[in-house]
């Protein structure tokens, strides 16, 4: 494979909500059904004269009640992954081919008490040139009356990185979360949740399949998230916003905004259109697309005198601010029978940025993702 490590983990994580560190919205309590889902995913993602990266990717997602108070839940990713991918900035002459499948699984396990849940989760994901295996433990602990509830979790995952071209052997990642949330009833009709999370990671940052790329080996996060969730009785519809503060110790900041309107509908259908706006700066050892005039493209400026530094060209760690406008339409066949349909088609440009000018020279990228899935209770 001829790409940067788990692009393909990464496109999904950002397409599907996966399990992880990220507690409900409403105080958890033990399923009474059984639940089995398949989805289906197709992205594909473009710059002008270059189609980069495409993914499909079906999975299977299930849930299980256990005794009364216990449940089982779990999924699993096979996808496909090919294209091109630019080895600096979004030069065309420097895209290469790639091709790769990545398998990806977990599973968890809750205990449900009165007031009170535990569980501990797994997963792994494997792909020719990359593992992952993660592991996470959270506790959710509610007030008597059922409107405040807090959750703690714990995750730790353990990466290995061997790319095709050898530019490394054995390396690693290890990195650890942390999660304190709480989420309060304020009303019959108004929710809001409050999530922090806190990540230490120690490893291999760097690209292999980028020309000039070289990341430090340590990478501290923090994000907060707030979401406010509002009901309104008389359309029958419900407005779900969230915003989300991010900063890191490669100096990215960043702000996301985002909106979701679900509307009920006769005869068993929703749609729920959204929006989001996110906006970041740049890594601070990221460089823009102007390049040595002695060694000329990829090099950026100054690199004989420092070829040891810390350099890269990834447009994601670059300022740029982007836009997605999405849609779900949700059909309710029968009691426990849905099947639902999404379309999110994603733009990022450096002139959207806000609170600062944004990286130049980057030509626009735009991605397109599209979603099937039919879910039944038993």
């Amino acid at each position: 494979m001829t790409t940067s490590p788990s692009a393909g983990a990464a496109v999904l994580a950002a397409a599907l909500a996966l399990p992880g560190m990220v507690p409900t919205v409403r105080a958890e309590s033990a399923p009474e059904s059984a639940q089995i889902g398949f989805k289906y995913l197709s992205y594909r993602d473009s710059q002008p004269g270059l189609k980069r990266v495409s993914v499909d990717a079906p999975s299977v997602s299930w849930l299980v009640p256990v005794a009364g108070s216990w449940s089982l839940a779990g999924s699993y990713t096979l996808d496909s992954v090919s294209g091109a991918s630019p080895r600096w900035h979004s030069s065309i002459s420097g895209a290469s081919r790639m091709s790769d499948f990545r398998r990806a699984a977990d599973l968890r396990v809750t205990k449900y008490f009165a007031r009170s849940s535990f569980g501990f989760g797994t997963a792994y994901s494997t792909e020719h040139d990359y593992r992952s295996n993660s592991y996470s433990l959270q506790a959710t602990f509610s007030s008597e009356d059922n409107n405040t509830t807090w959750a703690v979790g714990v995750g730790r995952a353990l990466d290995r990185i061997d790319p095709v071209n050898a530019v490394v052997v054995d390396e690693h990642k290890r990195t650890t979360d942390f999660l304190l949330g709480v989420t309060q009833v304020l009303t019959p009709n108004d929710i809001v949740q409050a999530n922090l999370t806190i990540a230490r990671g120690r490893g291999y940052y760097s690209d292999p399949y980028k020309q000039i790329d070289e990341r430090p080996r340590e990478r501290n996060q923090a994000a907060l998230m707030l979401r406010w969730n509002h009901h309104f009785e008389d359309p029958g519809a419900s407005l779900r916003t969230a915003y989300r503060l991010y900063g890191d110790s490669f100096k990215v900041d960043a702000h996301t905004l985002s909106a979701e309107w679900v509307q009920q509908l006769p005869r068993g259908w929703t749609i729920a259109p959204s929006i989001r706006y996110h906006t970041q700066s740049a890594a601070k050892f990221y460089y823009d697309p102007v390049y040595d005039p002695l060694l000329g493209e990829p090099f950026p400026p100054g690199y004989l005198t420092d070829p040891g530094g810390y350099y890269s060209a990834d447009h994601r760690l670059s300022a740029f601010g982007a836009l997605t406008l999405g849609i779900k339409v949700t059909k309710a066949i029968t009691k426990d029978l849905n099947a639902d349909f999404r379309l999110d088609l994603y733009q990022q440009r450096a002139g959207w940025r806000v609170g600062g000018p944004g990286s130049p020279g980057l030509a626009t990228f735009r991605a397109r993702f599209v979603q099937v899935g039919v879910t039944h209770k038993f």
